[in-house]
């Protein structure tokens, strides 16, 4: 069975985006700042590019779950989420930044206006799987963040990758920065209902800083039936034990300005 990939928005309608930024630059209170961003169709174009990287990264994880398969009968990625940042909130990262906003300060300092999510069976496919992808000869890592080995306070886990890839349009190859979060089904699990109670209710934080301590204990109780599975699987299927996070290699190639960039 090939990889599910569920989709977080419909594909990019220039339309609807040319729709939006007018109604940006008609209601703005600074009517200077969403004209210095929105060259409309530069700003569409760039999006467009944006939405290929993230479309070149997933079709990539394809091949190589589908390789797995093949070779191993073994599927390491249970499905993907793939999505591109909206223009609201590419507004409201650049100016809680007190960046400009302008296209050059999109594409020097958000590297994760592209993101992909792969939700991985267990913690070695998450190793494997970014390692894989890292090696590939027209991939750039720009930066990683493992927060599976040095999981964050709160107890959230996932291995964070940003990569650059080409994506060729008729004016020749764009690097182009995606972020990819991998993470496993029990880690997905976790995060996603820790996020749903952090930003999406209507409970005060006090409340919520209450339960900090549980859900830290939530944390680690998946993350300790987390291993038992792995263990079992390995010994049962003979599988290697995962290794490292991919190591941070930009190269540096002629044209390309990724080589500087602020994590935000």
């Amino acid at each position: 069975m090939g990889t599910v990939i569920l989709d977080r928005q419909n594909r990019l309608s220039s339309a609807e985006l040319r729709m939006r930024l007018n109604q940006l630059v008609e209601h703005g209170e600074d009517d200077a700042a969403p004209k210095q961003l929105f060259e409309i169709a530069d700003f569409v174009n760039q999006m467009q590019i944006y939405e290929g990287a993230m479309y070149e990264i997933s079709t990539k994880l394809e091949i190589l779950d589908t390789e797995f398969q093949v070779r191993f009968a073994h599927d390491p990625i249970h499905h993907m989420e793939r999505r591109l940042k909206s223009v609201d909130s590419i507004m409201e990262k650049l100016e809680r930044h007190g960046l400009p906003l302008t296209i050059e300060s999109i594409r020097n300092n958000l590297f994760d206006v592209a993101g992909v999510r792969v939700i991985c069976n267990y913690r070695d496919d998450v190793y494997s799987v970014s390692n894989y992808l890292s090696a590939q000869s027209d991939i750039q890592v720009l930066r990683v963040k493992d927060y599976i080995k040095n999981p964050k306070q709160n107890g959230y886990r996932s291995l964070h990758v940003i990569y650059a890839v080409p994506v060729f349009l008729s004016s020749g190859a764009h690097y182009t920065p995606v972020e990819v979060q991998f993470r496993t089904i029990a880690m997905d699990y976790w995060a996603s209902l820790e996020h749903a109670l952090r930003y999406k209710s209507d409970i005060d934080d006090a409340k919520l800083n209450e339960h900090e301590q549980t859900l830290l204990d939530c944390a680690r109780s998946l993350q300790n039936v987390e291993t038992q599975m792995q263990t079992i699987h390995r010994d049962i299927n003979g599988a290697p034990q995962g290794g490292e996070a991919p190591v941070e290699m930009p190269r540096r190639e002629e044209g390309d300005d990724l080589s500087d960039f602020s994590w935000l």
